[in-house]
């Protein structure tokens, strides 16, 4: 019920950013950026148009997440969210990844992580990317999104896996919404686990994981 009632919470605490009010998650994180993939990256004008919600086309990448808990495999959706995908895949193939944490666990709503070290310090990022939510992909479970503040187009490193389907943080006429870029296609039991671990507060940020859940290297590999 304490886990229900927390989800619920940060669930509501996104609504009211829908219309326009300055409110933060404890523990939000600071806008975080990644570099441009192409010199249009952040032109809306280059997005494609919306693809069927969480299909992956034939042109994805597959990325594996090593972590203290696991493997989790993504498929990147390139076609439907081209910035995006591009932006998380630079990302992996600097290395910036390798030893970041899931910094941000809430059992039946998501775990986020991409940006903190296992001390809580928040790494360094260029400037953001442009929100892709409108892009036809849907927050259900399994799917990965990226963290942003209150401000639609601050997303940069920091990335989730929803736990449950959470329409709340789809793109609507009222809301900006969360990018979803991809879907966890193997390790979804490892998602799982990762919720059950005891979580605490670390200075102002909530719900860190007592124990680090490390990831220990985020790699492209070949679609089985």
């Amino acid at each position: 019920m304490k886990n229900f009632k927390k989800a619920v919470c940060y669930s509501l605490i996104i609504v009211t950013a829908v219309f326009g009010l300055s409110v933060v998650c404890p523990g939000e994180d600071k806008p975080v950026a990644p570099a441009p993939a192409s010199p249009d990256v952040n032109n809306p004008k280059s997005q494609q148009k919306p693809a069927e919600p969480n299909k992956i086309t034939e042109e994805r990448k597959m990325i594996k997440l090593e972590t203290t808990k696991g493997d989790i495999v993504i498929e990147v959706n390139e076609t439907a969210a081209p910035v995006t995908s591009a932006n998380f895949l630079k990302y992996v193939q600097e290395g910036f990844y390798d030893g970041v944490i899931f910094h941000k666990v809430i059992p039946g709503f998501m775990i986020q992580g991409g940006g903190f070290t296992p001390d809580m310090t928040q790494m360094p990022t260029p400037a953001p990317i442009v929100n892709e939510a409108k892009n036809g992909l849907k927050n259900d479970r399994g799917t990965i999104a990226m963290a942003r503040t209150n401000d639609p187009n601050s997303a940069t490193a920091q990335f989730f896996i929803n736990l449950v389907n959470n329409d709340v943080l789809n793109y609507s006429a009222r809301s900006p919404g969360y990018a979803v870029f991809g879907k966890v296609t193997d390790g979804l039991d490892v998602v799982d686990a990762i919720t059950k671990v005891q979580t605490s507060s670390k200075g102002p940020y909530g719900d860190v994981p007592v124990e680090p859940v490390i990831i220990k290297s985020a790699k492209i590999v070949k679609a089985k």
